[in-house]
């Protein structure tokens, strides 16, 4: 058996729209990001989930809000599922913040964290997944730094090269967590 993983970033925020890196700020969808939500939520609403979990962070909740109300599927809120903690750099522009990636793969942002600490939570995330949902379709509603987790854990990919990597935003990304992954 496997988990089936459909993963999504929360929608368009204001800081988005600005070209700021929000980090672990909450942040807040635009009215475009909003429409995108509840579409997503048309989109996703037919594709066999059993559950979907999501960042704690406001913006990630808001997204799952306005994408399954009343209650549709089960929601849980995972703090494993938080963006890269930008530290002193929060709020930067995200142009500036790009060229500095490569050098936090391993080095946490001052005041912050590093984008292996990412996937350390993700890799924890993922081993409680398999052991409660093996067998089953989720929806992951997080960030792109939890993204690159995922390609770097699954898909096998460096993770100085996804840092690298322009954002290719899209309607979702598939993996499959197989039963006895070991992380």
């Amino acid at each position: 058996m496997t988990v089936d993983i459909v993963y999504e970033t929360h929608s368009v925020t204001t800081d988005n729209e600005a070209g700021r890196a929000t980090g672990w700020l909450p942040g807040e969808l635009s009215t475009y990001g909003r429409k995108l939500a509840r579409e997503m939520g048309v989109r996703r609403g037919q594709d066999g989930l059993h559950a979907v979990f999501c960042s704690d962070l406001a913006r990630a909740v808001e997204t799952v809000e306005l994408a399954f109300p009343m209650g549709r599927i089960p929601i849980h809120r995972d703090t494993r599922l938080r963006e890269c903690d930008y530290g002193l750099f929060t709020g930067m522009p995200v142009g500036e913040l790009e060229r500095l990636r490569r050098h936090h793969v391993d080095r946490p942002y001052p005041n912050g964290q590093s984008y292996r600490q990412v996937v350390s939570q993700t890799r924890g995330f993922l081993r409680d997944l398999l052991g409660a949902w093996d067998g089953r379709r989720v929806l992951i509603i997080a960030h792109s730094a939890n993204r690159w987790a995922l390609d770097h854990l699954l898909g096998g990919q460096p993770l100085e090269d996804l840092v690298d990597a322009p954002f290719d935003w899209r309607e979702g990304w598939t993996y499959r967590l197989p039963t006895g992954w070991a992380g």
